[in-house]
């Protein structure tokens, strides 16, 4: 299976859990996956839903068994017979740039703040942010080089004049050779778990409400960036959507579109909205 995997190029984290995944099957049953059937897989799908897994887990986990009965094992009986669970689709949670500038001062780390202000000002997963080279930044073109992202495909992104002037600054302070961002050790990159124990942290200082993440601010990068007017093209470029439906999701949450249209109640002839009726008596504790 790890042969069928890497024959096809899958990605390294998405061979990870393919594999552990399929272990965790076998380990259910204490049988090789050889001598298990569709009757095994249903039996395991509703033991995650027992379990209650999340939505997604149960997806990673179908998926990785259709690879491994369909590509590897061949066998005969239909795909179909493997249900994909259907996954919740719910909107982003986006953070208002006044939020966003509220969570990058009370970052103490240089390090971490440097991060997440660049993947705010490039629409960056965490991922990518993290294994950013020094050589990446294109400052006569004004771009940011993305290599391998998600789909293992390279994109460029916009070099804001402001964040180049950061990242200059940053560059004197540490004077990184490789990676932008390097951890622990000079020959790996940070670690993105590193940037999200900070990112929790400055919620937390800066009193923000809403649950933080890091790729929050790519949700907020492209929300904002509809908001002034940038077109849904452009930004499927910039955050290397495949598809245009997945960028088109930010326009249920842009305030350009969502505001939009006036409320009908703000048409109606009323002097004030009372909540009870001025013969009602008063509401006694």
């Amino acid at each position: 299976m790890i042969e069928d995997m890497r024959v096809r190029n899958l990605a390294a984290n998405t061979q990870r859990l393919y594999v552990s995944y399929v272990s965790a099957f076998a380990r259910h049953f204490g049988r090789s996956p050889e001598l298990l059937g569709p009757e095994e897989i249903r039996a395991w799908q509703l033991h995650l839903v027992d379990a209650q897994r999340s939505r997604s887990t149960l997806v990673l986990a179908t998926a990785a068994l259709r690879f491994l009965y369909t590509v590897t094992l061949k066998r005969g009986w239909e795909i179909d017979e493997i249900a994909m669970s259907k996954k919740p689709r719910k909107l982003p949670v986006i953070l208002s740039p006044d939020e966003v500038t509220r969570l990058l001062e009370a970052i103490p780390s240089i390090k971490s703040r440097v991060i997440l202000m660049t993947a705010y000002a490039g629409g960056l997963r965490i991922s990518e942010a993290t294994c950013l080279k020094v050589s990446d930044i294109d400052s006569q073109r004004m771009v940011l080089r993305v290599e391998q992202g998600k789909g293992q495909t390279d994109r460029y992104v916009m070099l804001s004049p402001r964040l180049l002037d950061v990242l200059r600054e940053y560059w004197r302070m540490g004077r990184p050779q490789h990676w932008l961002f390097p951890g622990r050790f000079p020959d790996q990159p940070i670690g993105p778990a590193v940037v999200r124990r900070a990112c929790q942290d400055a919620r937390r200082r800066a009193g923000i409400s809403k649950t933080v993440t890091p790729h929050m601010l790519r949700h907020a990068f492209a929300t904002h960036l509809l908001e002034s007017g940038t077109d849904v093209r452009t930004i499927q470029l910039l955050l290397g959507h495949r598809s245009l439906a997945t960028t088109s999701t930010y326009l249920k949450v842009a305030t350009s579109t969502v505001c939009a249209a006036t409320s009908p109640l703000d048409r109606l002839s009323l002097i004030s909205a009372p909540l009870v009726s001025p013969d009602a008596s008063p509401a006694h504790e």
